[in-house]
């Protein structure tokens, strides 16, 4: 099977769009009651924007939710990097196999036709472009799209790179999925990255517990706000500025 995905187009700039002296920047969230989704509600709306047929990095994680949310009328090939392909959905409690684990060393279970190799071969697929998506954590994303995963530089964090500048180089359509703001309320969505950058301009899409973001040209556009949030409402969580749908 061969996924087809739909070209990044450039969402014209519009005169009703959010002024950027308002954006988010570093400080807390504002008083207005945002409504986030949970992980897993996250998991589940970035599941269904895998088309049939597509093979998916899930890094360590949030991601690791998505093979628990493939839609029924789909064959989603899932793989990870520690050398499986056709990993399953999480297996419920007392059905676990403990030679089934991903890289975030969950418990997995195998689909028919599954297959597994060693690490050299699994960097292979990643680094030679044979992958359609890679669905990755990140600490922060700018709004050109350059991805921060891997170092914030705190001592009492270190750094680990694991395989995801591979797959950042090597996969065509980077998914982001985080949530919107740190454990302080501060922008994770950024003009420019703070922290060491995994890769330069190459994730495609973000999803956060407030919202759906597409990269384009003209800047980060939202596809889709959380159900009761307003654009303005999540534009103050939000450094970055952000092109109104359409």
């Amino acid at each position: 099977m061969t996924a087809v995905f739909p070209p990044r187009d450039s969402a014209p700039t519009d005169p009703n769009q959010i002024d950027p002296n308002q954006a988010g920047a570093d400080r807390p969230a504002h008083a207005t009651a945002l409504h986030r989704l949970s992980t897993r509600q996250v998991a589940q709306r970035l599941a269904q924007d895998i088309p049939d047929g597509a093979y998916v990095n899930l890094g360590i994680g949030m991601p690791n939710l998505v093979s628990n949310f493939t839609p029924a009328d789909r064959e989603i090939i899932f793989h990870s990097e520690n050398g499986i392909l056709g990993a399953g959905p999480t297996p419920p409690p007392g059905a676990e196999d403990h030679e089934l684990i991903n890289a975030s060393k969950d418990f997995i279970t195998a689909l028919p036709g599954a297959s597994f190799f060693d690490q050299a071969t699994s960097f292979a697929m990643m680094r030679g472009g044979h992958l359609d998506i890679a669905v990755l954590g990140a600490f922060q994303v700018s709004e050109r799209g350059d991805l921060a995963n891997w170092a914030t530089l705190a001592e009492t964090f270190p750094p680990a790179v694991g395989g995801a500048m591979d797959l950042a180089v090597g996969v065509p359509n980077v998914f982001v999925i985080m949530k919107h703001t740190d454990k302080d309320g501060a922008a994770k969505i950024r003009q420019t990255c703070s922290y060491p950058l995994t890769g330069a301009g190459v994730v495609t899409r973000i999803y956060t517990d407030l919202a759906i973001l597409a990269v384009t040209p003209a800047g980060l556009r939202v596809e889709e706000l959380a159900p009761g949030n307003s654009l303005a409402a999540v534009q103050a969580v939000t450094e970055a500025r952000l092109l109104p749908p359409g």
